[in-house]
C-alpha cells in the first residue's frame, strides 16, 4: 500500500494527495498515542480496580494537626549530632532504650535480648522470648524489650511489647514477671507494651499500652489509622494491681515522672505532643497538656541533668519544607489507598531520615535542639540516656549506640 494511501485510511479522505513526509509524520504521531493511551489504561485499570476491590488493613481517623513550629530560635538546624560516635557497632540491633548501673551499660535489641555491656564487651545477661528471632513475624515469640529502668535496689525494670512488665537481676540474669500482658486491665487487653517510669521507692511503675489492637510490629498501621485506643497504666509492686490511669490516647509511647514524682508525661506520638497526668497533690488525676504541636513526632522521654527533659524525635515535621504526614493527616482516603498497594516496610523508605533531639525545660519550652540532617551519623533515634557528661542515644532500628560527649556541643 502507498504512503497516501495509509495517510487517507489513519487520517481521513482528502481531495489532494498528501506530501509523503506529512503523512509519515501523522502515522507516527497516531501510533504514538494509541501506544500510549494501550499502555496507560493496561496500567490504570488494574490500579482503579485494586484501589476499589483491595482491603485496606486499617480504618484511617481523620486528625486535626496545626502548622508545626518554625525551626527557629532553640529549634534552628544545626549538625551538633554528627559529632557523635557509633559505639558496639554491629554487635546489637535496635537498642531502643539505654540504662547504666555505674558505668555499665544496659540495653533491651530487636533480636529479643537484654543486654549487659561492661568493660567494652557486649554480653547477653536474659532473654524474655524465644528464637527465631530474624523477621517482624517472628517479634510475637521472641519478644521486644523496649523501656527499660533501674530501681532502688539496682535491678532492671523492663517493658516487653508482647510479654509485660519483668524486673531482672543484673548479675544473675534472673527474670521476675510483674505483669503479663496475658491479663487483660478492665476488660481491655495490652498489645503493645512501650515505656515505663517508677518512683524513687520503686512502689510504683507507671508504663504505657500503646494499643489493644496493633502490636509494636504494626506501629506503622498504629500512626497511619490514627487509633486511639491507647492507655497509661500504674502497677503497684506491694499490692500488685494495675490500674488505668489515662484512656483514648493515640500511640502513648515514653513515659517518665517529673523529679518531684507529682506527674508523669506521656509522650503521644500520633499527634505530636506531651501530655501531663497529675499522680499526687492538689491536682492528682487530673490531666492536661504539656507541650503540643513538636517539631516531630516522640518517641521516649528522659530526665536532663537541668532539671528538664530529653525527647528524641522518631520523625520530623519541617518548617519551612513539607511534612507528608501532616499533608495526609486530614485525608483518611489517601493513607486507605497508601496501604491498599504498600507494605509497611515500603511505607517507611518514604519517610525523610533526620535526627532531631530536643532538650525541654521543666515547664515544656525549647532549650535546646540537636541536628543531623539526613541522619548522616545518628538514625532513627529512640531515647536520650544522659550519663557521665554524654548522651547515649538509643535506636529501634539501628545496629549501634551512639555517644555524644556534651562538652563538644
Amino acid at each position: 500500500m502507498r504512503v497516501a494511501d495509509w495517510s487517507t485510511m489513519l487520517i481521513g479522505s482528502s481531495t489532494a494527495p498528501l506530501h509523503p513526509s506529512f503523512s509519515l509524520t501523522a502515522y507516527s504521531s497516531r501510533v504514538f498515542r494509541v501506544t500510549f493511551l494501550t499502555l496507560a489504561v493496561s496500567i490504570i485499570i488494574p490500579l482503579l480496580g485494586a484501589i476499589v476491590l483491595l482491603e485496606c488493613p486499617i480504618d484511617p481517623q481523620p486528625l486535626s494537626f496545626k502548622d508545626p513550629p518554625l525551626l527557629t530560635d532553640a529549634l534552628e538546624p544545626n549538625t551538633k549530632l554528627r559529632k557523635a560516635e557509633r559505639i558496639f557497632e554491629n554487635q546489637l540491633v535496635g537498642p531502643e532504650s539505654i540504662v547504666n548501673i555505674g558505668d555499665v551499660l544496659f540495653t533491651g535489641t530487636a533480636d529479643g535480648k537484654i543486654l549487659k555491656i561492661e568493660d567494652g564487651k557486649v554480653k547477653i545477661l536474659a532473654r524474655l522470648g524465644h528464637g527465631p528471632c530474624r523477621t517482624r513475624e517472628d517479634e510475637p515469640a521472641c519478644g521486644r524489650p523496649l523501656g527499660i529502668r533501674v530501681g532502688p535496689k539496682n535491678t532492671l525494670f523492663v517493658a516487653d511489647a508482647y510479654y509485660g512488665l519483668y524486673e531482672i537481676d543484673p548479675v544473675t540474669g534472673n527474670v521476675k514477671t510483674l505483669v503479663s500482658t496475658k491479663e487483660p486491665v478492665e476488660g481491655q487487653k495490652m498489645s503493645f507494651l512501650n515505656d515505663l517510669t517508677l518512683t524513687r521507692d520503686g512502689r510504683k511503675i507507671f508504663f504505657t499500652d500503646s494499643s489493644s489492637k496493633w502490636q509494636r510490629r504494626d506501629y506503622t498501621f498504629l500512626v497511619m489509622e490514627g487509633t486511639d485506643d491507647g492507655r497509661l497504666l500504674e502497677y503497684d509492686t506491694v499490692t500488685k494491681e494495675v490500674k488505668v490511669l489515662m484512656v483514648g490516647l493515640r500511640f502513648p509511647n515514653g513515659v517518665q515522672l517529673s523529679p518531684a514524682e507529682d506527674f508523669v508525661l506521656v509522650a503521644e506520638t500520633t499527634m505530636a505532643r506531651i501530655r501531663r497526668y497529675y499522680v499526687s497533690g492538689l491536682m492528682k488525676g487530673g490531666a492536661d497538656m504539656f507541650v503540643e504541636n513538636l517539631p516531630g513526632f516522640p518517641d521516649n522521654i528522659r530526665l536532663s541533668s537541668s532539671g528538664g527533659y530529653w525527647v528524641a524525635m522518631s520523625t520530623i515535621r519541617p518548617n519551612p519544607g513539607f511534612s507528608m504526614v501532616d499533608f495526609i493527616s486530614d485525608k483518611p482516603w489517601i493513607r486507605r489507598i497508601i496501604f491498599k498497594l504498600l507494605s509497611q516496610e515500603t511505607v517507611m523508605k518514604f519517610v525523610p531520615k533526620y535526627s532531631l533531639v530536643l532538650e525541654l525545660s521543666e515547664t515544656g519550652s525549647y532549650k535546646r535542639s540537636f541536628h543531623d540532617p539526613n541522619a548522616m551519623v545518628v538514625t532513627y533515634a529512640s531515647e536520650v540516656h544522659e550519663h557521665d557528661g554524654h548522651l547515649y542515644l538509643g535506636s529501634f532500628r539501628s545496629p549501634f549506640i551512639c555517644r555524644l560527649n556534651l562538652q563538644d556541643v
